[in-house]
């Protein structure tokens, strides 16, 4: 396969975010003093009498947007991920998803490809955090252009809705003509042999892990599941049905994500073997985002020898 362009997740968040804010002046915008690089800087410019830099203050943050949502406008809050949904989980929970009011929090700089900032600001756990609360819609685009669909899809979503965006600058895989539906899994290959269910930035390192298996006589079907939840369910049902094995990628602790997720429901609707890729129950370390991501063993590599494993116990 070859390597198409690559953009940042939360590039394509800020683009989107400005483009919508000339369609809808309902949307308000507020940020933690990180405009810059949550890239929300670029709604800014354009309306600053719809923007509110709320300084270091993520707490406040949700509150004040939660009022906001409450006389009627949109407001989109983005900060840090580690700090959106850790920082601020108790404002989320109580004064966003308790009442289910329509903020839409798009945190960015998710996973340990934030790289060289380390442990304290790879957030790794956010997934598990968000998707636990009632109410809350969760998303976690692959690239770009899903991003900018995911962005106009979550203001139309009635109620809060969780956004996972990231630093790194990470492939394009869809085209002009792809469109995102909210809650539906996207089968990318359709193949018998096994199933991976793949998030975010490890759908392409799905799609070269599945180009590799194709290579050795194994067709896999590989989707890519945007929405966390609500989960496709049927899709992924159907899908371990028919393969007889499954294995789940995803940039995050596989305990309470995106493998979590898929294991719940595989465990009432169609048992099958399974293999979750992802960070075992640890922290990350500060480093390059491509050696973090070799160490601590979300490659496409590891999805092959995941895949292997799983299929030998079918």
């Amino acid at each position: 396969m070859s390597m198409p362009a690559k953009i940042a997740t939360r590039e394509a968040y800020g683009r989107a975010l400005a483009r919508l804010g000339e369609e809808n002046l309902d949307i308000v915008v507020l940020d933690a003093d990180l405009s810059k690089s949550t890239k929300t800087e670029i709604f800014a410019k354009q309306f600053p009498d719809r923007f509110f830099d709320m300084g270091v203050a993520e707490q406040n943050m949700m509150g004040t947007a939660a009022g906001l949502a409450l006389s009627g406008k949109i407001p989109f809050v983005s900060s840090f991920a580690v700090f959106a949904t850790g920082r601020a989980f108790e404002q989320t929970r109580n004064s966003i998803a308790y009442p289910a009011l329509n903020v839409k929090i798009a945190a960015s700089h998710a996973g340990i490809s934030v790289g060289e900032d380390g442990a304290s600001h790879q957030s790794v756990e956010d997934i598990a955090l968000m998707r636990v609360l009632p109410h809350m819609t969760v998303i976690v685009p692959a690239d770009a252009r899903e991003t900018e669909q995911a962005v106009r899809a979550a203001a139309g979503i009635q109620g809060p809705v969780y956004l996972r965006l990231g630093r790194l600058s990470i492939p394009v895989l869809y085209g002009e003509d792809y469109v995102f539906r909210p809650g539906r899994a996207n089968i990318l290959r359709e193949g018998p042999d096994v199933t991976i269910a793949a998030t975010g930035l490890m759908v392409w390192e799905a799609l070269q892990a599945a180009d590799r298996l194709q290579a050795e006589g194994i067709k896999p079907t590989v989707l890519n599941i945007s929405t966390i939840k609500p989960l496709d369910a049927e899709t992924l049902a159907a899908a371990a049905a028919r393969t007889h094995a499954v294995v789940t990628a995803e940039e995050h602790s596989v305990i309470g994500g995106l493998g979590s997720a898929v294991a719940e429901v595989l465990a009432e609707r169609c048992p099958v073997p399974m293999r979750r890729v992802g960070l075992a129950d640890t922290f990350g370390e500060s480093g390059r985002p491509d050696e973090l991501l070799r160490k601590y063993g979300l490659t496409a590599e590891h999805i092959v020898s995941a895949v292997r494993e799983v299929m030998a116990r079918r």
